[in-house]
């Protein structure tokens, strides 16, 4: 199933969406992250989307505006593309190659959960910044709580899927990670999320026999393609990113695990880092 938020007449509501776009809205349902909660699981979320099918269906997507299909409890985003930290280290940071220390565990940086955007829904400027940029990633969504996971058992906390699109002020990152800390502000302004949270089940015919999930991302900037890549070009799996997560503490419904930026032109700084310009052509 897909599952979108949606302002619709002033009014919020959570719907299931069918294949050409019609919603069917789930009764009394106003935030999927609540639900998510309620569900604790996919099973409790596919049934109470099944609830959705017995209802007359409501508008178009074309007649409403998306939502961020959740707003999360809390946001982890990871690195987990080699080519990419390639390229942005050479862009942000000035220098080449890949840490050791990257190889060695899946690392991520927690980012603003307050800050969630839809995916039609102008996003501001960090103030001071004039190096905006886009980052494609997917993001993993909790949907059973749940510590000190193994990567196997995480399979069952991960609810579904989101595309996740992290923005980043590159000039604020690059002088604020001199520090030795951060990212921080040049990641604090705005996350998008969505359109749809896919539930994981749809996706599991895309898995190949590493555990990773072979889906084709694309980047595009007004049209113009400037990036591609597979999501299992990713070095860990989101089963082990979960389970890394929930070391030493918890996971819960409505957390998203960001997979960290595609490689090959998966955002601007790469393409800059590995061009040694500001230019968005490959």
């Amino acid at each position: 199933m897909r599952f979108a938020a949606y302002e619709h007449r002033h009014r919020h509501r959570v719907a299931v969406v069918e294949e050409d776009g019609t919603l069917l809205p789930l009764p009394g349902v106003t935030s999927l992250t609540a639900l998510l909660t309620e569900a604790d699981g996919l099973p409790g979320l596919l049934a109470a989307g099944a609830a959705a099918l017995d209802v007359p269906p409501g508008p178009h997507v074309s007649q409403v505006r998306l939502l961020p299909p959740l707003q999360p409890s809390s946001v982890r985003d990871f690195v987990t593309f080699e080519e990419h930290v390639e390229g942005v280290r050479r862009s942000v940071e000035g220098t080449g190659g890949v840490p050791g220390q990257w190889y060695a565990a899946p690392t991520f940086y927690f980012t603003n959960p307050h800050a969630i955007f839809g995916p039609h829904d102008d996003i501001p400027v960090p103030p001071g910044s004039t190096a905006l940029d886009f980052e494609l990633e997917v993001g993993a969504v909790i949907g059973r709580e749940g510590r000190d996971l193994t990567p196997g058992q995480a399979r069952d906390h991960i609810v579904g899927y989101t595309v996740f699109n992290d923005w980043s002020a590159r000039d604020l990152q690059s002088a604020e990670m001199k520090v030795g800390l951060g990212p921080c502000k040049g990641k604090d302004t705005a996350t998008t999320l969505g359109p749809y949270l896919v539930t994981a089940d749809e996706l599991e015919p895309y898995r190949d026999a590493d555990g990773f999930l072979r889906l084709a991302l694309t980047a595009e900037v007004n049209g113009e393609t400037v990036g591609k890549d597979l999501l299992s070009n990713m070095s860990w799996t989101f089963e082990e990113m979960t389970a890394y997560a929930s070391r030493g503490t918890r996971v819960v419904p409505g957390d998203v695990l960001g997979s960290g930026t595609c490689g090959n032109g998966g955002c601007l700084a790469e393409l800059w880092g590995l061009r040694g310009e500001r230019t968005r052509r490959r």
